[in-house]
């Protein structure tokens, strides 16, 4: 029997969950360069219409994106779809078998809602079996995002399994009142930690107190993505400093920002967490005849508050026309 095969036939799926920017990406990047879940068809649900977290994924046997919607909601009858002509194709004479589906969420994605709907549909009821729920919590931004999003209380609730990331980026004492806060949100889960996917221990402090969590209000403005276009004669210079002043004054409304930039030392993947830049990433060339789903080179997806296409759009060309013959491509 193959790893991670069951003897009944139903497909097992493990669903990666975290808000934005938690790094469920790089994760799951080293955990198939490992091959830790065995053969995997990877699905990839982006919020925005465009993705750009499958171009970390080259090393899954399968890929596919869900993009325009998160699969708790506006994306769901597109999972369900999808997930169905999974099982179908797996029941073919043909078929090449996998040993589990991963389905990596959207930040916005809740996945106790999406466990939901699995177990409500007749096909997938009977032919999937939900081994675990991961969930990942940012160990910079985590406190913030529990202290001021319901979704990310809620994401942690519905786990089996939280894995803190970046734990290097806190000091130990903060990163063991983290794991504390988090036990105590969910008492079942177990709590683990990773760096750039690599294991992280995390270190025994019996004291260490959970963060207070405040109350959350009601009316918060959705969150939501948003595009803007750079190409044209200003380049990856010009865009890095107008993009910097920008999450300066607004990084509490910007929550990710993510998109490829062309350069002309080639693509570069570009991804931001708040305030933070995350150093752009070199991309290989797209082969032609590539199966792998990419987004539109210098289109940014900006995902906040307060935010739109048309705020977004204006700012850059206030920047570009205060500054004309600099930082050209």
């Amino acid at each position: 029997m193959r790893k991670g095969a069951r003897s009944d036939g139903r497909l097992r799926l493990t669903i990666i969950a975290g808000f934005l920017g938690a790094g469920k990406s790089t994760w799951l990047r080293h955990q198939l360069h490992e091959n830790t879940f065995g053969s995997v068809h990877v699905f990839v649900n982006e919020a925005a219409e465009m993705p750009v977290d499958n171009l970390l994924l080259g090393k899954a046997d399968r890929i596919s994106v869900l993009a325009g919607g998160c699969a708790c909601c506006e994306g769901r009858a597109t999972l369900v779809e999808a997930l169905r002509n999974t099982c179908q194709e797996q029941d073919g004479a043909d078929a090449q078998p996998i040993d589990r589906i991963l389905l990596e969420t959207s930040g916005l994605a809740d996945p106790g809602a999406i466990t939901k709907a699995l177990s409500e549909d007749p096909i997938l009821a009977r032919r999937l079996v939900l081994d675990e729920t991961i969930v990942l919590v940012d160990a910079l931004h985590g406190l913030a995002q529990l202290n001021e999003e319901r979704l990310g209380r809620r994401q942690v609730e519905a786990a089996d399994r939280l894995i803190i990331t970046k734990p290097g980026s806190v000091a130990a004492s903060q990163l063991a009142r983290m794991a504390s806060t988090l036990r105590q949100l969910n008492p079942m889960a177990l709590v683990e930690s990773a760096e750039r996917g690599t294991s992280f221990a995390l270190q025994t402090v019996p004291d260490a107190e959970p963060y207070p969590l405040a109350d959350i209000a009601d009316d918060a403005m959705p969150i939501k993505p948003c595009r803007l276009d750079i190409s044209g004669e200003y380049g990856w210079a010009a865009f890095s400093v107008w993009l910097s002043a920008l999450l300066a004054a607004r990084g509490e409304q910007i929550m990710r920002v993510k998109g490829v930039v062309t350069t002309a030392d080639g693509r570069l993947l570009l991804q931001s967490v708040r305030k933070q830049v995350q150093p752009p990433e070199m991309l290989p060339e797209m082969d032609a005849d590539s199966s792998v789903q990419g987004p539109r080179d210098n289109i940014i997806i900006f995902i906040g508050r307060g935010i739109d296409d048309a705020l977004l759009t204006s700012a850059w060309a206030r920047f570009t026309q205060d500054n004309p013959g600099q930082m050209r491509r």
